[in-house]
């Protein structure tokens, strides 16, 4: 299983940037996708999850701006951020959990970096 993440890049203050995650290969019940992030010299945050139920929950800094959501049918993950701000500048990572009666998988992409400028 491959999860590979594509959106990252530099953006101003107040701009916009949509990430997405896809994962690959033999994959199936997937529960969870998460996104996480990852500033120099701190440590990894969840930002947001969605569950198989769609329900969301996301880190109070970025409520209302950011908007996670997933596409099923193609084992897709979407993070959509607005109002972009310095301080979101980070390594964001996408992590999706398969779960099944018996097995529990964990997966993470390699990662993509969102640098905010002000």
């Amino acid at each position: 299983v491959q999860l590979v993440e594509s959106g990252g890049g530099l953006v101003q203050a107040g701009g916009s940037l949509r990430l997405s995650c896809t994962a690959s290969g033999s994959i199936s019940d997937i529960n969870t996708m998460t996104w996480y992030r990852q500033a120099p010299g701190k440590q990894r945050e969840l930002v947001a999850v969605i569950n198989s139920g769609g329900s969301t929950s996301y880190l109070d800094s970025v409520k209302g701006r950011f908007i996670i959501s997933r596409n099923n049918a193609k084992n897709t993950v979407y993070l959509q951020m607005n109002t972009l701000k310095p301080e979101d500048t980070a390594v964001y990572y996408c992590n999706v959990v398969t779960l099944t009666e018996v097995r529990r998988g964990d997966y993470w992409g390699r990662g993509t970096q969102v640098t905010v400028s002000s």
